[in-house]
């Protein structure tokens, strides 16, 4: 039983590897902190706590880019340096 969870734990952490393709931000520090903490849990859990942690990771590293684009593009929509400003005075 615990050798077809490894299995099954496996094909899927391949099958989402194969969809990110090389867009794998996050996967590779998410993956070893997972498969170490898994390894920690019990035996067999190592593979299972590194795709979890490449899941996890990924999401996070697209949730930050996601924040700091929006960031930078309200900063370059909302410029603050006055240049340009009708209200000014000569």
């Amino acid at each position: 039983m615990q050798k077809l969870m490894l299995a099954l734990v496996a094909a899927s952490a391949l099958s989402l590897a194969a969809a990110q393709g090389a867009d794998a931000k996050g996967c590779l520090k998410g993956g070893t902190v997972g498969g170490v903490v898994g390894h920690e849990v019990g035996s067999g859990h190592g593979v299972a706590g590194a795709a979890a942690g490449c899941a996890i990771g990924h999401h996070e590293a697209n949730k930050k880019e996601k924040q700091s684009a929006q960031q930078q593009n309200n900063n370059n929509n909302g410029s603050t340096s006055g240049e340009g400003s009708s209200s000014e005075k000569h």
